[in-house]
């Protein structure tokens, strides 16, 4: 069988599977009503991610350093582009 490449799979608990030299992945499978699918396709698109899941790593990483950041006492401001500086209240 030259020319064929078969991906071996390890089962190790529901929903987690390894490729052979990848790291173990978890599927996880969500509802969402139809405006927040539709956000999360504009923001696929806008910032060019491959898949649903790059735009949720992302902003996973990014909301965990904000958590992070407000419970060390932070508090955020954004600078617009017309160099207005405003408090940003993200957690209320």
């Amino acid at each position: 069988m030259h020319g064929h490449h078969r991906h071996h799979r390890r089962r190790l608990r529901e929903g987690e599977e390894v490729e052979a030299g990848e790291r173990a992945t978890t599927r996880v499978q969500l509802e969402m009503p139809p405006q927040a699918m539709e956000r999360l396709q504009k923001l696929k698109d806008r910032i060019e991610a491959a898949s649903y899941a790059e735009v949720i790593r992302n902003a996973l990483r990014l909301f965990e350093a904000l958590v992070d950041e407000h419970e060390k006492g932070s508090e955020f401001t954004l600078k617009r582009a017309d160099g207005e500086i405003v408090q940003y209240k993200i957690f209320v």
